[in-house]
């Protein structure tokens, strides 16, 4: 609860608190702090005289004040003044913005609450940014909380640090109990010896130190007394102005007309309402709790979701990427082929081209050494036979012999234009929260298994499911092939089914339902009974 302990101006503990008007506190010195001089036209007794103000404190109107705007670029000013300069807007620790005021206050030796207040001053609530003009009480016109300062002390207390024994000579040691009626702290040592529990003192009341503590600082607080007249304790509560009054207040007739009850029957009737409203924000705040629970265990829940997603995820893009492998090695023993049959085309082609040439060659150099010899009868015996050969060796090369068989190029062209397009298209479906029917179930199939003429089936809803299903539908064939029959319905994921037929192969599928309909089938799973 410290921040309701806190002063929304300086962000520290309330110092000397006072109650504004619209409930809301501020201490003494930061009220003081945020004071803003009004032109003489807005004070209260020039509203008064025309008849318009009605009570003490007279809100500015919305429409001629905006000291607070939640798009303003930190300044506030008076809209309807045009004499009144803009007034710098700053934060305060918590996070509030304030108005500081337009001239430094001067040197006073006096509280907070006793210090003259500049004429025509104006206060605005950092907290729900209404502004008020003071009257001629100043501040002193607000009622300090008490209350307020009761709980500040117990919690301040409540959080101090331990108490030391105030018996212990040399280094005091922590205090374990105090003595209500010595108002002593002692520890264990200096209490066996300094406070036997005998004699007059076995009377005396031991207490924890912190309840010690609290109880020492509880000493009776200042009754508060009415803000009109000082020296009168509040002693009644008006209805209609929700205010505790005194007996003087009555005198004058200032609530003459009002319904004015008992002090401390109000205070019990507004603790029991307080604590009634307390037991509806008790269960709104149960409530709220049970919901921290279901958010964090929505957390765990989104992480454990998340992994399995990711696994999934994970497995399906290896299972493109080993697919897309395996074609891959097809593709390379298609090139390898063809690879191996160009080379082999060429080599041949050398090994045909390179016998012809030795053959050609050949035949050339004999005719050179025909064609030496100078016996004529002996030359045209073997002349035309050489001649038929030559030409019809010239006529072999010319028939494409000195063409290659085979291009160095490739002609393969590897069109991978659609995968490509469908990769850069391959994205997740978005299941839609609309859907009225759930997504069709997954079997477990590492937790599937058959024992004697039983079967054990799991099952479980995809990861990307948004749509709950509200129970499952399984179904076995008779085991020889005929039709499926339902064997279970219901919301558990796993069943055993018993009494099936030994040696027999049964079919076995799943599908989910809810409100709507029901899902697709999942994929079929074979089971085999033991023999």
């Amino acid at each position: 609860m410290e921040e309701e302990l806190k002063c929304p101006v300086c962000g520290s503990f309330y110092r000397e608190p006072i109650i504004l008007p619209c409930s809301h506190n501020l201490c003494q010195a930061c009220a003081r702090n945020i004071l803003v001089q009004t032109p003489e036209s807005e004070s209260p007794q020039s509203r008064r005289a025309s008849g318009s103000g009605v009570s003490d404190y007279d809100y500015l109107d919305l429409d001629k004040m905006s000291l607070y705007s939640e798009a303003d670029s930190g300044y506030g000013s008076y809209g309807g003044f045009a004499s009144a300069p803009t007034t710098p807007c700053q934060k305060s620790p918590n996070g509030v913005r304030v108005f500081p005021p337009a001239m430094p206050p001067p040197a006073t030796h006096l509280s907070p609450a006793l210090a003259p207040v500049p004429r025509n001053s104006c206060i605005t609530c950092p907290q729900c940014h209404r502004s008020l003009i003071l009257d001629d009480r100043g501040l002193r016109g607000f009622p300090k909380n008490r209350v307020l300062e009761g709980v500040i002390d117990r919690y301040q207390q409540s959080k101090a640090a331990a108490l030391k024994c105030q018996l212990c000579e040399k280094a005091p040691k922590e205090a374990t109990v105090m003595c209500e009626q010595c108002d002593v702290f002692y520890c264990d040592p200096c209490r066996l010896r300094c406070h036997p529990p005998r004699g007059p003192l076995a009377k005396h009341r031991l207490v924890p130190p912190a309840q010690g503590r609290v109880s020492r600082r509880l000493s009776p607080r200042k009754v508060s007394t009415c803000t009109d007249h000082e020296l009168e304790n509040h002693s009644m509560y008006c209805v209609q102005c929700k205010m505790p009054v005194c007996y003087q207040c009555l005198e004058e007739g200032k609530h003459s007309s009002h319904e004015v009850k008992a002090l401390g029957a109000m205070w019990k009737l507004h603790k029991s309402q307080l604590s009634q409203a307390l037991n509806g924000l008790s269960d709104r705040a149960k409530e709220a709790k049970e919901f921290l629970v279901q958010l964090r265990n929505m957390v765990q829940q989104i992480q454990e979701n998340s992994v399995e997603f990711e696994a999934c995820l994970v497995a399906q893009c290896d299972a493109l990427i080993d697919a897309l492998n395996r074609r891959k090695a097809q593709l390379l023993a298609r090139v390898n082929k063809e690879h191996e049959h160009k080379l082999k085309v060429v080599r041949d082609q050398i090994s045909h081209c390179t016998v012809k040439l030795r053959q050609t060659t050949g035949l050339m150099e004999y005719c050179l050494e025909v064609i030496k010899e100078n016996d004529p009868s002996g030359f045209l015996q073997i002349s035309d036979a050489l001649i038929r050969r030559v030409h019809l060796t010239e006529d072999q090369w010319g028939k494409g012999t000195l063409t290659p068989r085979m291009t160095t190029d490739f002609d393969l062209s590897l069109d991978n234009s659609p995968l490509l397009q469908s990769i850069h298209q391959l994205d997740f479906v978005q299941m839609k929260a609309s859907s009225p029917v759930p997504a069709t179930p997954i079997l477990q199939l590492e937790e599937c298994c058959t024992h004697n003429n039983s079967a054990t089936l799991s099952w479980k809803q995809p990861p990307l499911s948004t749509v709950p299903a509200e129970g499952y539908i399984l179904e076995l064939d008779d085991g020889n092939g005929g039709q499926f029959r339902e064997v279970y319905v219901g919301k558990e994921t796993m069943c055993t089914v018993d009494g099936l037929h030994f040696n027999s192969t049964y079919n076995a599928r799943i599908k989910a339902f809810n409100k709507t309909g029901v899902s697709q089938y999942s994929k079929t799973l074979v089971l085999q009974t033991s023999e």
